[in-house]
């Protein structure tokens, strides 16, 4: 289980960028990821999704709050000794076009993890292989077909299966899924969500999946549960289909509201939530962070900072100090 307590994370920023303002990526975020669950983390481009999942995987540091691994916290450990856990939670990267090394043949890129593994644990040197073949078995791919060849003689969806491949590679407890279908054809996404759907319930790995689209998050950790990021902020959380189909906070609903819905037109719920401006980075904190957006805000939306609280259902979070059920979507889409 992977606990993380009022995490923070600021990029200081030079020059002009943003008026020379830092961006806080993360505004204390607390979540809970457990043995062989599904957790997704959704927002808009720029919500500090991505961050925070490069943060679990150990690949970003953090500049306050606490990570804590397997009951383990990871602060008052120096980077050697964080090592280890972290090497259990694997990313899997939204390119895979530039996850692989082009220069080295897909034998090449699975058998330099697998022999660092041999060598610590004393397997003979044919495990490798045989090893590689099985892993390329389990993510759907014929390992004679591939072994020999480069990335760029293989499809997008057989690149993305291959980096999972990879991260299976050091039997992690848990993987990080960062819009993994977003560069692949949309005729091979649900392929690769039903693969990693099944290594889930195959191996017992936890997968943390990190989208803008709710979909997908539905698909892969329908009984788990989901977080709606907004700048920094964790605005929303509970039960995947509580959140898509009861949403409350403001910002919810204009996600939800903005998806289409396959009957030759996109058709909006007959309560569609619009922000009432784009997304500026430059706007000074203060109060709400979502209420210049907010077409539903008050005065006490801008001056106060709303907190997660639950409602009648405990297990229901939001920010917000006018929430209310919106039917933001057509039935059909929760059906």
């Amino acid at each position: 289980m992977i606990i993380g307590t009022g995490v923070t994370k600021t990029y200081k920023q030079r020059g002009d960028v943003l008026g020379g303002r830092n961006v806080q990526a993360l505004r204390g975020v607390d979540f809970t990821v457990p043995k062989g669950g599904a957790v997704s983390f959704i927002g808009e481009s720029g919500c500090g999704k991505t961050t925070l999942g490069r943060i679990i995987a150990g690949l970003e540091t953090y500049d306050s709050g606490e990570i804590v691994i397997d009951g383990t916290p990871m602060t008052p450990l120096s980077p050697r000794r964080r090592r280890p856990y972290f090497r259990r939670i694997q990313l899997i990267h939204q390119d895979p076009y530039s996850a692989l090394n082009p220069t080295r043949t897909i034998h090449q890129t699975l058998r330099a993890p697998l022999s660092l593994r041999a060598s610590k644990t004393g397997r003979p040197a044919s495990w490798i292989d045989e090893r590689a073949e099985e892993l390329l078995s389990l993510v759907g791919i014929d390992p004679g077909y591939v072994l020999g060849r480069y990335p760029h003689q293989l499809s997008g969806g057989m690149r993305q299966r291959v980096v999972i491949a990879r991260a299976l590679t050091v039997d992690p407890d848990m993987l990080v899924a960062d819009e993994s279908v977003s560069m692949i054809d949309v005729s091979m996404r649900l392929s690769i969500l039903a693969l990693l759907k099944d290594l889930r319930e195959r191996l017992g790995v936890s997968v943390l999946f990190i989208t803008h689209d709710i979909a997908t998050a539905r698909y892969i950790g329908g009984e788990g549960e989901l977080y709606v990021l907004y700048r920094g902020q964790v605005v929303e959380r509970g039960l995947t289909e509580t959140v898509i189909s009861a949403p409350v906070h403001p910002y919810t609903q204009s996600l939800l509201s903005a998806i289409p819905v396959l009957h030759g037109l996109e058709r909006p719920g007959p309560e569609r939530v619009v922000p009432t401006e784009a997304l500026d980075e430059r706007q000074a904190d203060g109060g709400c962070l979502f209420a210049r957006r907010c077409p539903f805000r008050t005065k006490r939306c801008e001056a106060e900072l709303p907190i997660l609280t639950a409602g009648t259902d405990p297990a229901h979070q939001y920010a917000c100090f006018h929430p209310q059920r919106r039917d933001v979507i057509p039935v059909e889409a929760v059906a």
